[in-house]
Protein backbone atom coordinates (compact mmCIF):
# COMPACT_ATOMS: atom_id res chain seq x y z
CA UNK A 1 0.00 0.00 0.00
CA UNK A 2 2.85 2.37 0.69
CA UNK A 3 4.25 1.81 -2.77
CA UNK A 4 1.29 3.31 -4.64
CA UNK A 5 1.52 7.06 -3.29
CA UNK A 6 5.04 7.15 -4.22
CA UNK A 7 4.44 6.46 -8.09
CA UNK A 8 1.64 8.71 -8.35
CA UNK A 9 3.67 11.48 -6.59
CA UNK A 10 6.77 10.80 -8.92
CA UNK A 11 4.28 10.69 -11.86
CA UNK A 12 3.26 14.62 -10.88
CA UNK A 13 6.55 15.94 -11.04
CA UNK A 14 7.75 14.01 -14.06
CA UNK A 15 7.15 17.06 -17.24
CA UNK A 16 6.10 16.81 -20.42
CA UNK A 17 7.85 15.14 -22.95
CA UNK A 18 10.22 12.77 -19.95
CA UNK A 19 10.19 9.52 -18.80
CA UNK A 20 10.74 8.32 -15.46
CA UNK A 21 13.60 5.42 -15.20
CA UNK A 22 13.95 3.78 -12.39
CA UNK A 23 17.86 2.25 -11.61
CA UNK A 24 17.74 0.35 -8.76
CA UNK A 25 17.22 2.52 -5.85
CA UNK A 26 17.70 5.58 -7.57
CA UNK A 27 15.89 7.37 -10.49
CA UNK A 28 16.34 9.54 -13.31
CA UNK A 29 14.64 11.85 -15.86
CA UNK A 30 14.65 10.85 -19.42
CA UNK A 31 13.78 13.39 -22.60
CA UNK A 32 12.09 10.99 -25.01
CA UNK A 33 12.95 12.92 -28.32
CA UNK A 34 16.59 13.41 -26.88
CA UNK A 35 16.99 9.79 -26.28
CA UNK A 36 15.14 8.86 -29.83
CA UNK A 37 17.73 11.31 -31.67
CA UNK A 38 20.66 9.31 -29.43
CA UNK A 39 19.79 6.74 -30.25
CA UNK A 40 19.44 7.64 -34.18
CA UNK A 41 22.30 9.36 -34.06
CA UNK A 42 23.90 6.29 -33.16
CA UNK A 43 22.97 4.07 -35.77
CA UNK A 44 23.86 6.52 -38.45
CA UNK A 45 27.35 6.82 -36.87
CA UNK A 46 27.57 3.61 -36.96
CA UNK A 47 26.47 3.32 -40.79
CA UNK A 48 29.51 6.16 -41.72
CA UNK A 49 32.06 4.31 -39.93
CA UNK A 50 31.39 1.00 -41.74
CA UNK A 51 31.06 3.26 -44.72
CA UNK A 52 34.73 5.16 -43.98
CA UNK A 53 36.07 1.34 -43.37
CA UNK A 54 34.82 0.39 -47.19
CA UNK A 55 35.97 3.58 -48.84
CA UNK A 56 39.93 3.58 -49.74
CA UNK A 57 42.24 3.16 -52.48
CA UNK A 58 40.53 -0.38 -53.18
CA UNK A 59 36.56 -0.63 -52.09
CA UNK A 60 35.72 -3.02 -49.35
CA UNK A 61 32.34 -4.43 -49.23
CA UNK A 62 30.93 -3.49 -46.08
CA UNK A 63 29.84 -6.60 -45.20
CA UNK A 64 33.64 -7.36 -44.85
CA UNK A 65 34.17 -4.34 -43.38
CA UNK A 66 31.58 -5.85 -40.72
CA UNK A 67 33.17 -9.31 -40.44
CA UNK A 68 36.72 -7.61 -39.55
CA UNK A 69 35.49 -5.61 -36.96
CA UNK A 70 33.75 -9.01 -35.20
CA UNK A 71 37.50 -10.21 -35.57
CA UNK A 72 36.93 -12.58 -37.82
CA UNK A 73 39.34 -14.08 -40.53
CA UNK A 74 39.22 -11.83 -43.94
CA UNK A 75 41.84 -11.35 -46.52
CA UNK A 76 40.91 -7.57 -46.05
CA UNK A 77 41.78 -7.54 -42.20
CA UNK A 78 45.00 -5.72 -42.96
CA UNK A 79 43.49 -2.68 -45.05
CA UNK A 80 40.95 -2.49 -42.45
CA UNK A 81 42.10 -3.66 -39.24
CA UNK A 82 45.59 -1.88 -40.08
CA UNK A 83 45.49 0.57 -42.38
CA UNK A 84 42.26 1.71 -42.16
CA UNK A 85 40.24 1.59 -38.46
CA UNK A 86 42.92 3.33 -36.43
CA UNK A 87 42.68 6.47 -38.46
CA UNK A 88 38.64 6.13 -38.20
CA UNK A 89 38.69 5.56 -34.02
CA UNK A 90 40.93 8.50 -34.16
CA UNK A 91 38.26 10.46 -36.07
CA UNK A 92 36.12 9.03 -33.61
CA UNK A 93 37.11 9.82 -30.56
CA UNK A 94 38.13 13.63 -31.56
CA UNK A 95 34.39 14.43 -32.94
CA UNK A 96 33.10 13.03 -29.57
CA UNK A 97 35.91 15.20 -27.50
CA UNK A 98 35.17 17.90 -29.51
CA UNK A 99 31.27 17.79 -29.63
CA UNK A 100 31.17 17.49 -26.04
CA UNK A 101 33.43 20.27 -25.24
CA UNK A 102 31.56 22.53 -27.22
CA UNK A 103 28.15 22.10 -25.41
CA UNK A 104 30.20 21.82 -22.11
CA UNK A 105 31.18 25.20 -23.09
CA UNK A 106 28.15 26.71 -24.70
CA UNK A 107 26.09 26.10 -21.62
CA UNK A 108 28.16 27.73 -19.12
CA UNK A 109 28.89 31.02 -21.39
CA UNK A 110 25.50 30.95 -22.45
CA UNK A 111 26.30 31.81 -25.66
CA UNK A 112 26.49 29.70 -29.11
CA UNK A 113 29.82 31.39 -30.19
CA UNK A 114 31.75 30.35 -27.13
CA UNK A 115 33.40 27.29 -28.99
CA UNK A 116 36.93 26.15 -27.72
CA UNK A 117 37.86 27.14 -31.47
CA UNK A 118 36.66 30.75 -31.15
CA UNK A 119 37.51 31.67 -27.38
CA UNK A 120 41.05 30.46 -27.83
CA UNK A 121 41.23 26.85 -25.83
CA UNK A 122 42.27 25.21 -29.08
CA UNK A 123 44.50 27.91 -30.28
CA UNK A 124 46.54 27.80 -26.70
CA UNK A 125 46.56 23.88 -27.43
CA UNK A 126 47.59 24.12 -30.58
CA UNK A 127 50.42 27.01 -29.77
CA UNK A 128 51.77 24.43 -27.07
CA UNK A 129 51.82 21.38 -29.67
CA UNK A 130 53.80 23.46 -32.06
CA UNK A 131 55.99 24.70 -29.72
CA UNK A 132 56.80 20.91 -28.58
CA UNK A 133 57.02 19.83 -32.67
CA UNK A 134 59.36 23.12 -32.93
CA UNK A 135 61.98 21.28 -30.11
CA UNK A 136 61.58 18.25 -31.97
CA UNK A 137 58.63 16.32 -29.57
CA UNK A 138 56.83 14.23 -32.67
CA UNK A 139 55.31 11.23 -30.35
CA UNK A 140 51.47 11.21 -30.62
CA UNK A 141 51.18 9.69 -27.26
CA UNK A 142 52.77 12.78 -25.76
CA UNK A 143 51.24 15.73 -27.94
CA UNK A 144 47.99 15.02 -26.25
CA UNK A 145 48.98 15.91 -22.86
CA UNK A 146 51.08 18.30 -24.10
CA UNK A 147 47.90 20.11 -25.65
CA UNK A 148 45.95 20.05 -22.67
CA UNK A 149 48.84 22.29 -20.48
CA UNK A 150 48.21 24.87 -23.39
CA UNK A 151 44.41 24.48 -23.53
CA UNK A 152 44.38 25.05 -19.63
CA UNK A 153 46.42 27.82 -19.61
CA UNK A 154 44.64 29.40 -22.18
CA UNK A 155 41.38 29.33 -20.53
CA UNK A 156 42.69 29.97 -17.28
CA UNK A 157 43.61 32.99 -18.81
CA UNK A 158 40.33 33.91 -20.39
CA UNK A 159 38.48 33.14 -17.18
CA UNK A 160 40.74 35.41 -15.12
CA UNK A 161 40.65 38.40 -17.42
CA UNK A 162 36.73 38.07 -18.31
CA UNK A 163 35.72 37.95 -14.66
CA UNK A 164 34.23 40.53 -13.13
CA UNK A 165 32.08 39.73 -10.31
CA UNK A 166 30.57 36.92 -12.38
CA UNK A 167 31.00 35.53 -15.94
CA UNK A 168 29.16 37.64 -18.37
CA UNK A 169 29.18 35.82 -21.62
CA UNK A 170 29.56 38.98 -24.35
CA UNK A 171 32.62 39.61 -22.42
CA UNK A 172 33.96 35.83 -21.95
CA UNK A 173 33.49 35.21 -25.96
CA UNK A 174 35.41 38.95 -26.74
CA UNK A 175 38.07 38.39 -24.44
CA UNK A 176 38.41 34.54 -25.97
CA UNK A 177 38.55 35.86 -29.42
CA UNK A 178 40.95 38.69 -28.46
CA UNK A 179 43.23 35.46 -26.80
CA UNK A 180 43.19 33.34 -30.03
CA UNK A 181 44.03 35.60 -32.12
CA UNK A 182 47.28 36.35 -30.36
CA UNK A 183 48.10 32.52 -29.33
CA UNK A 184 47.83 31.92 -33.07
CA UNK A 185 50.27 34.61 -33.85
CA UNK A 186 52.32 32.85 -31.66
CA UNK A 187 51.77 29.65 -33.44
CA UNK A 188 52.56 31.46 -36.82
CA UNK A 189 55.98 33.25 -35.23
CA UNK A 190 57.03 29.43 -34.07
CA UNK A 191 56.28 27.89 -37.09
CA UNK A 192 58.56 30.73 -39.19
CA UNK A 193 61.54 30.22 -35.94
CA UNK A 194 61.18 26.33 -36.72
CA UNK A 195 62.96 24.19 -39.37
CA UNK A 196 61.57 23.83 -42.88
CA UNK A 197 60.00 20.35 -42.62
CA UNK A 198 59.19 20.40 -39.23
CA UNK A 199 56.82 23.87 -40.13
CA UNK A 200 55.32 22.32 -42.97
CA UNK A 201 54.25 19.02 -40.47
CA UNK A 202 53.01 21.78 -37.61
CA UNK A 203 50.97 23.39 -40.73
CA UNK A 204 49.11 20.49 -42.08
CA UNK A 205 48.72 19.76 -38.04
CA UNK A 206 46.98 22.91 -37.72
CA UNK A 207 44.99 22.79 -39.83
CA UNK A 208 43.32 19.98 -38.12
CA UNK A 209 44.32 16.30 -39.78
CA UNK A 210 43.86 12.65 -39.38
CA UNK A 211 46.01 12.08 -42.68
CA UNK A 212 48.39 8.88 -41.08
CA UNK A 213 46.90 8.83 -37.56
CA UNK A 214 47.78 5.18 -36.11
CA UNK A 215 47.23 3.62 -32.69
CA UNK A 216 49.56 5.63 -30.71
CA UNK A 217 47.04 8.68 -31.67
CA UNK A 218 43.67 6.81 -30.58
CA UNK A 219 45.17 4.66 -27.68
CA UNK A 220 46.32 7.86 -25.36
CA UNK A 221 42.83 10.01 -26.21
CA UNK A 222 40.83 6.82 -25.81
CA UNK A 223 42.30 6.00 -22.16
CA UNK A 224 42.14 10.10 -21.28
CA UNK A 225 38.16 9.92 -22.23
CA UNK A 226 37.43 6.81 -20.68
CA UNK A 227 39.36 8.85 -17.54
CA UNK A 228 37.15 11.69 -17.62
CA UNK A 229 33.74 9.53 -18.25
CA UNK A 230 33.01 9.75 -14.59
CA UNK A 231 33.17 13.46 -14.91
CA UNK A 232 31.33 13.63 -18.06
CA UNK A 233 28.57 11.85 -16.27
CA UNK A 234 28.43 14.79 -13.49
CA UNK A 235 28.53 17.12 -16.18
CA UNK A 236 25.04 15.91 -18.14
CA UNK A 237 23.85 16.08 -14.45
CA UNK A 238 24.77 19.61 -13.07
CA UNK A 239 24.29 21.56 -16.91
CA UNK A 240 20.42 21.59 -15.77
CA UNK A 241 21.21 23.33 -12.66
CA UNK A 242 23.81 25.99 -14.94
CA UNK A 243 20.98 26.21 -17.20
CA UNK A 244 18.75 27.53 -14.44
CA UNK A 245 18.99 31.61 -14.14
CA UNK A 246 21.50 32.82 -11.16
CA UNK A 247 18.96 33.63 -8.48
CA UNK A 248 16.70 30.11 -9.01
CA UNK A 249 20.00 28.45 -9.10
CA UNK A 250 20.96 30.00 -5.81
CA UNK A 251 18.02 29.52 -3.96
CA UNK A 252 18.11 25.66 -4.86
CA UNK A 253 21.89 25.37 -3.11
CA UNK A 254 23.83 25.53 -6.00
CA UNK A 255 27.37 26.57 -5.44
CA UNK A 256 27.30 28.15 -9.18
CA UNK A 257 30.65 29.37 -9.11
CA UNK A 258 32.26 25.62 -8.56
CA UNK A 259 29.92 23.72 -11.00
CA UNK A 260 30.60 26.37 -13.95
CA UNK A 261 34.18 26.17 -13.56
CA UNK A 262 34.15 22.09 -12.76
CA UNK A 263 32.25 22.42 -16.10
CA UNK A 264 34.48 24.62 -18.02
CA UNK A 265 37.69 22.76 -17.03
CA UNK A 266 35.92 19.70 -18.29
CA UNK A 267 35.55 21.08 -21.56
CA UNK A 268 38.57 22.66 -22.00
CA UNK A 269 40.89 19.27 -21.05
CA UNK A 270 37.99 17.72 -23.68
CA UNK A 271 39.08 20.00 -26.24
CA UNK A 272 42.56 20.22 -25.67
CA UNK A 273 43.61 16.24 -25.89
CA UNK A 274 41.43 16.71 -29.00
CA UNK A 275 43.10 19.32 -30.86
CA UNK A 276 46.67 17.39 -29.72
CA UNK A 277 45.39 14.24 -31.53
CA UNK A 278 43.95 15.59 -34.58
CA UNK A 279 44.64 19.36 -34.98
CA UNK A 280 42.25 22.10 -34.13
CA UNK A 281 39.49 20.65 -36.67
CA UNK A 282 37.13 23.72 -36.55
CA UNK A 283 34.02 24.07 -36.29
CA UNK A 284 33.24 20.78 -35.18
CA UNK A 285 32.94 22.28 -31.55
CA UNK A 286 30.51 25.38 -32.91
CA UNK A 287 28.18 23.58 -34.94
CA UNK A 288 27.77 19.83 -33.08
CA UNK A 289 25.72 21.20 -30.19
CA UNK A 290 23.59 23.54 -31.67
CA UNK A 291 22.74 21.03 -34.28
CA UNK A 292 21.75 18.60 -31.50
CA UNK A 293 19.90 21.41 -29.56
CA UNK A 294 17.61 21.76 -32.43
CA UNK A 295 17.05 17.79 -33.20
CA UNK A 296 16.25 17.39 -29.78
CA UNK A 297 14.21 20.48 -28.99
CA UNK A 298 15.41 20.46 -24.47
CA UNK A 299 15.92 23.50 -23.09
CA UNK A 300 19.51 23.12 -22.33
CA UNK A 301 22.19 21.47 -24.77
CA UNK A 302 21.89 17.59 -24.97
CA UNK A 303 25.16 16.36 -24.18
CA UNK A 304 25.17 12.93 -25.29
CA UNK A 305 23.53 14.07 -28.28
CA UNK A 306 26.35 17.00 -29.29
CA UNK A 307 28.95 14.10 -28.76
CA UNK A 308 27.49 12.01 -31.32
CA UNK A 309 26.90 15.01 -33.90
CA UNK A 310 30.66 15.93 -33.41
CA UNK A 311 31.46 12.00 -34.24
CA UNK A 312 29.36 11.95 -37.24
CA UNK A 313 30.68 15.28 -38.25
CA UNK A 314 34.17 14.33 -38.10
CA UNK A 315 33.96 10.71 -39.59
CA UNK A 316 31.50 11.93 -42.24
CA UNK A 317 33.64 15.06 -43.16
CA UNK A 318 36.66 12.57 -43.25
CA UNK A 319 35.15 10.65 -46.50
CA UNK A 320 35.32 13.63 -48.77
CA UNK A 321 38.82 14.51 -47.45
CA UNK A 322 40.22 11.32 -48.14
CA UNK A 323 38.75 10.87 -51.89
CA UNK A 324 37.74 14.63 -52.84
CA UNK A 325 41.27 15.31 -54.77
CA UNK A 326 42.61 11.37 -54.33
CA UNK A 327 45.58 10.67 -54.68
CA UNK A 328 45.68 13.48 -52.33
CA UNK A 329 44.33 13.64 -48.68
CA UNK A 330 43.24 16.84 -47.68
CA UNK A 331 42.73 17.69 -43.83
CA UNK A 332 39.62 16.94 -42.19
CA UNK A 333 39.51 20.84 -40.95
CA UNK A 334 39.49 21.93 -44.16
CA UNK A 335 35.67 20.17 -45.08
CA UNK A 336 34.26 21.34 -41.24
CA UNK A 337 35.78 24.83 -41.74
CA UNK A 338 34.20 24.92 -45.13
CA UNK A 339 30.40 24.04 -43.62
CA UNK A 340 31.20 25.91 -40.23
CA UNK A 341 32.40 29.80 -41.37
CA UNK A 342 29.49 30.49 -43.02
CA UNK A 343 27.43 29.34 -40.17
CA UNK A 344 29.60 31.24 -37.97
CA UNK A 345 28.85 34.16 -40.39
CA UNK A 346 24.98 33.32 -40.45
CA UNK A 347 25.07 32.92 -36.11
CA UNK A 348 26.56 36.37 -35.96
CA UNK A 349 24.00 37.98 -37.95
CA UNK A 350 21.64 36.25 -36.19
CA UNK A 351 22.67 37.43 -33.21
CA UNK A 352 22.51 40.93 -33.86
CA UNK A 353 18.86 40.77 -36.17
CA UNK A 354 16.97 38.13 -34.44
CA UNK A 355 15.11 37.61 -31.28
CA UNK A 356 17.17 36.25 -28.37
CA UNK A 357 16.00 33.13 -27.13
CA UNK A 358 16.97 31.50 -23.72
CA UNK A 359 20.87 30.19 -23.29
CA UNK A 360 21.93 32.79 -26.15
CA UNK A 361 23.23 36.05 -25.89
Amino acid sequence: MSAAPRVSAAARVVPAGYALVRAGRGSFLLHRRAAAVAAGLAVLLAAVCVAHLSVGESFTAPAEVVWVLLGRPSPDEFVVGTLRLPRMATGLLVGLAFGAAGALIQTVARNPLASPDIIGISQGAGAVTVAALTFGVTSYAVLPYLSVLGGVLAAALVYVFAWRGGLHAARFVLIGIGFAIALRSVTTLLMTKGDYLVAQQAQIWMTGSLNGRGWDAAGPLAWVLAALLPGVLWAARAQRTVSLDDDTATALGVRLGRVRLGLIALGVVLASVATGAAGPVDFVALLAPQIARRMTRTAQIPLLCSALTGALIVVLGDLPARKLLSPTELPVGVLTAAVGAPYLIWLIVRSRTGPRRGGES
